[in-house]
């Protein structure tokens, strides 16, 4: 999707559709009152009939408008002005950008902008517009295509002119393309999508933008630096296991980087200790740390932040075979930490310990967060809202916090006290990879503290944000936003960005 600016009238602008706000004060803004004039009325006996809608996401499709240019008007509601937030507002125009592309429009002009937006001003309701259009634009198609009659694509949106506007329409285009890097990765089957695609994804990310390096290491080079947890989980399966490491260097030499660590377990049939069957097929999300931190890297390479960032996956497949590790081994970790395995399920917490402590003696970062679909846990306590947040570092929580609301991608901090710890001790290694019930994403969060220790470090676990339970199940391409903004706000904001 294509995003441009025009000084055209929307009452005379030859665009295939127009897109139109009206809240629950029934109200029109000035560009419906602008187009209701031009058609006689026609909106205004729409309105009087019932016909328009007003809640928040809901939408009509309107042809043939008397005295308009453009083929069809879509008017979205924007429901109660006190509760249109960003995060409202985003997810109206996700809902927008769906029924746009159910419509046989491949081009609009989108006039929602003018929408008053809770503590929003029009750059950041243009970038949401924007981002949130092309979300809902998406549709899946690298293994089924779309029928004959499939309505086409929305190629070009265009918005009112104003200043920094175009601006702010490229960083949007550079922000989607990360998070649609997520999404077609998420989305992608575990046949074709496994440990070695991963790596060549990224190798192939490196290739197309300049200023992105690569190396991949390889189970032998792994091997070299006892990383036994991470192998130990991928040794049950015929897909080879890979550390992937790309690195952006827009910063000062001397600064140390920013890391993203992702869990990358391309298929999770929980190994020894199989997962039921029901829903199994969904566990090839249990990658979309991985493709939501490399998502985040085509976003910084596209917006070229001025800083100095670095991503790390962890890629590996978890199986069961006459190889793979079992409940009871006792496994070494990179770092020389023991582990005794309770349940061979709670494999992402084995991988990301030695990704985590290769990135803190190898990166050597300014801070690190790692982005995983951790625990089912999570999903019961935040459901498919928010992130969980978990760090000890207050200042750190606050920023990831803080740009998940900036960003319409929220998170949402769940404590990491001390406490919880003893629930993974045992007698017979210095923990063990399961704390039982209680607290489960917690302890979850406290096993990998135990291997960023001297590392300003964050873990997100994304198991209820990653990707959306229901019709369609697809990947969510989040939480990209919340890193990308985090990292702009690291660099200085946007107004340092947009140029």
């Amino acid at each position: 999707m294509q995003f441009t600016t025009t000084q055209d009238s929307p009452v005379s602008i030859g665009s295939e559709c127009l897109l139109l706000g009206l809240g629950e004060d029934k109200r029109f803004g000035e560009s419906l009152t602008e187009i209701d004039q031009a058609s006689n009325g026609f909106f205004s006996r729409l309105l009087e009939s019932g016909d328009l809608p007003t809640k928040a996401g809901k939408t009509i499709l309107v042809h043939g408008v008397p005295g308009l240019t453009a083929a069809r008007v879509l008017v979205a509601g924007l429901g109660k002005a006190e509760k249109l937030d960003g995060v409202a507002f985003y997810k109206l125009m996700q809902a927008v950008g769906k029924a746009l592309r159910a419509s046989p429009a491949t081009s609009a002009h989108c006039l929602l902008t003018e929408a008053e937006v809770c503590g929003r001003d029009l750059a950041e309701r243009t970038r949401l517009a924007a981002l949130g259009l092309a979300h809902g634009n998406y549709v899946y198609s690298a293994t089924k295509k779309p029928a004959d009659d499939a309505p086409p694509s929305t190629e070009r949106v265009s918005f009112p002119a104003a200043d920094g506007i175009e601006a702010q329409l490229a960083i949007a285009e550079s922000v989607y393309a990360g998070i649609q890097r997520c999404r077609d990765l998420g989305d992608l089957p575990p046949n074709i999508c496994n440990p070695e695609y991963l790596a060549d994804t990224a190798r192939r990310m490196a290739e197309q933008h300049q200023g992105l390096e690569i190396d991949v290491l390889d189970e032998a080079q792994m091997t070299e630096l006892k990383m036994h947890s991470l192998l130990a989980v991928g040794q049950g399966s015929a897909n080879p296991s890979y550390l992937i490491h790309l690195r952006w260097r827009g910063g000062s030499a001397g600064d140390a980087p920013l890391a993203l660590v992702g869990k990358g377990i391309t298929f999770d049939t929980g190994g020894i200790s199989l997962k039921p069957r029901d829903l199994m097929e969904q566990m090839k999300f249990d990658m979309c740390g991985a493709a939501t931190a490399l998502g985040v890297m085509e976003a910084v390479a596209g917006l070229k932040l001025p800083l100095n960032v670095d991503c790390v996956v962890a890629a590996v497949e978890n199986m069961p075979d006459g190889k793979a590790y079992r409940p009871g081994d006792v496994i070494t970790t990179m770092s020389g930490k023991t582990v005794e395995v309770h349940n061979t399920d709670a494999e992402g917490r084995m991988i990301l310990a030695d990704a985590l402590t290769w990135t803190g003696q190898f990166v050597k970062p300014a801070a690190t967060v790692d982005i995983a679909t951790l625990t089912g846990a999570c999903v019961v306590a935040l459901g498919h809202h928010a992130s969980a947040v978990m760090t000890q570092d207050d200042e750190l929580a606050e920023e990831l916090v803080a740009a998940g609301t900036e960003a319409a991608d929220r998170g949402w901090r769940l404590p990491l006290w001390d406490d919880y710890q003893e629930q993974i001790d045992t007698p017979f290694a210095d923990m063990k990879n399961i704390g039982g019930m209680p607290a489960g994403s917690i302890t979850a969060g406290c096993f990998l503290s135990r291997f960023a220790e001297g590392q300003r470090w964050a873990h997100l676990d994304i198991a209820g944000s990653a990707w959306q339970w229901g019709k369609p199940v697809s990947a969510t391409g989040r939480p990209v936003g919340l890193l990308v903004q985090w990292l702009v706000d690291r660099a200085g904001g946007w107004s340092k960005i947009a140029h």
